[in-house]
Parts: structure tokens; sequence; C-alpha cells
């Protein structure tokens, strides 16, 4: 018991030591590439910026992000009820049917609001 835990422990500081050093190999005998194309700036496929760098974006970004988090976080509660839908019964289906119903709500406030609405 002891002997595995020390070897796993050793395996564990040499391949904790091993990765930096091979990761610091490669960027030190790896190729460069120089030139003037890799010394401009690149950003998801735009090579000309348009507009300034500090511009504001709009808060339609952010509150769309929110909404993705939200209904992402649905879905993730909505595993382990599948899991155990059956272990549950009609009362773990009723709850969810009352969870699923104040998102539709939230959703249906969010629609009406024309939050998604981006005109």
């Amino acid at each position: 018991m002891v002997t595995e835990l020390v070897l796993s422990a050793i395996a564990l500081i040499g391949i904790a030591l091993v990765v930096p050093v091979i990761m610091l190999a490669t960027t030190v005998f790896g190729p460069r590439a120089a030139g003037k194309l890799k010394n401009q700036p690149y950003e998801s496929g735009i090579r000309r910026m348009i507009g300034l760098a500090d511009q504001k974006f709009s808060v339609k970004f952010y509150l769309l992000a929110i909404l993705f988090l939200l209904f992402d976080i649905e879905a993730v509660f909505m595993y382990p009820w599948a899991v155990s839908v059956r272990e549950l019964g009609w009362f773990g289906f009723a709850e969810m049917f009352v969870f699923m119903v104040l998102l539709l709500t939230g959703l249906l406030y969010i629609l009406r609001k024309g939050v998604l609405n981006w005109r």
C-alpha cells in the first residue's frame, strides 16, 4: 500500500517536472517564423481593425451572454433529473414541470420585452 503511494507520488512529480521541460525545449529549439506577416495583429480573421480599440460594446451582447448562461444552467439541472426520473416518480416529474414552466415564463417575458430584437 505504501509502495504504491510512493510510486504514484514519484510518477506525479516526474510528470510535473518533465512536461514543463519539454514545453521549454520546444520553445527554445523549435522553428521560428519571422517576417512582416508574423508581426501584424490578428484577431478572429479580421486583418484590418475597424474602429478604436477602446470602443464601447452594446449592453445587448452582455445580456445575450447572461441569457445563454441562464438557459445553459437549466440544461445542467435537467441532466441529473433525466438520470433519476424513474426513482423520482410523479413528484419529480411535477417538480421539473414547474421548473420548466418558470423558465418558459422567463423566456416569454424576455421575448415580450424585446431583449432579443437587435434593431
